[in-house]
């Protein structure tokens, strides 16, 4: 896939839409896979970003508690509000969503890497004095974490097991120590994004070589309460399920590969509860709140903040897995 940059008209705004200047777009570990095709998930021409915060421009008919020049962010998954799952208060599985810069078949929605965006007013959200746009550019992410963690069933004092250090992983160990884990251990194959993970809310930290063993050996035996995993291949899946004793419940969060193989008989022989999660389903208030008094804390995690007309050359680093760098922000 080739980016760049491309002159597109201002988006036009129905009535119950919002036209918003972005001030900031985070790069998505899911754009920088989908940069050579093997996910199925960035189909061009599209405008990927779907991280993103601004300002209102414009505002639709119907919309009338918001005016030009508020501070806004907005969910990646436009809901329809009228399906069968929409009812259920499930939005992020409604049958007719669309995502922010992401095209498979019906999802299909220019992003958020563009001096303008046209979004529902029902996915909108008001920013915080006290959270800039760059911090805000985060808020999708952490709604992520934050919606795996709340679908995990963790009880107070449980050790959590969190495979992958990478931003979404980040932002989980700080979501599992605030929904209660007093005991959260992650796993990474790099001894950076390890580092990163104590001042993220991990207690310990393990080589993803030989993690089970260690895993184990610091749950005496028996193995962690939960795990999470947030990478989305193979190996790191089995590590996930090895990692928690009996009974124990493992959260799949990550999203690169579209198979893999499950090790069914340990799954099956020890009851093990496997749930997916996918993106966020309402959690975004909740998120602002915990970003704005300091309980998912973001600063640390954003590695750049570039103009737009550099994000080809960010893409490339990003893709290229520079060392160090984890979350970078455009801004148009």
């Amino acid at each position: 896939m080739h980016l760049e940059m491309v002159e597109m008209p201002v988006p036009t705004i129905g009535a119950d839409d919002v036209l918003v200047k972005v001030r900031a777009c985070g790069i998505c570990g899911s754009d920088v896979h989908g940069l050579d095709g093997k996910t199925g998930r960035r189909i061009p021409p599209l405008v990927m970003g779907h991280e993103a915060a601004g300002e209102v421009v414009e505002t639709g008919a119907n919309v009338h508690d918001l005016q030009p020049g508020d501070r806004v962010t907005f969910d990646s998954t436009v809901y329809c509000g009228h399906c069968f799952f929409c009812a259920r208060g499930e939005i992020n599985l409604c049958d007719n969503r669309e995502v922010l810069g992401v095209s498979p078949g019906p999802y299909r929605r220019h992003g958020a890497f563009a001096e303008f965006v046209s979004v529902p007013r029902r996915i909108m959200y008001r920013l915080p004095d006290n959270l800039t746009y760059e911090q805000a550019a985060l808020i999708e992410a952490v709604s992520v974490a934050v919606h795996a963690v709340s679908i995990t069933p963790v009880r107070l004092g449980d050790t959590a097991v969190v495979v992958g250090s990478g931003m979404i992983g980040l932002l989980t160990m700080q979501a599992a120590r605030a929904a209660g884990c007093s005991r959260v251990i992650a796993v990474d194959t790099d001894e950076g994004r390890l580092k990163l993970a104590l001042g993220s809310g991990a207690t310990d930290t393990v080589a993803a070589a030989g993690a089970v063993e260690k895993i184990l050996e610091l749950t005496g035996g028996r193995g962690a309460d939960v795990a999470l995993e947030c990478v989305g291949a193979t190996e790191p899946v089995h590590t996930a399920i090895a990692s928690v004793r009996k009974g124990g419940a493992v959260t799949l969060v990550g999203n690169v590969s579209p198979k893999i193989e499950l090790p069914l008989q340990s799954v099956v022989s020890r009851q093990i509860r496997l749930q997916g999660s996918c993106a966020s389903n309402g959690e975004y208030p909740v998120c602002i709140e915990m970003m704005s008094r300091g309980a998912i804390q973001v600063d640390a995690l954003i590695s750049a903040v570039a103009p737009l007309e550099e994000g080809a050359a960010w893409f490339d680093r990003l893709y290229r897995h520079e060392p160090n760098l984890m979350k970078v922000i455009l801004r148009p």
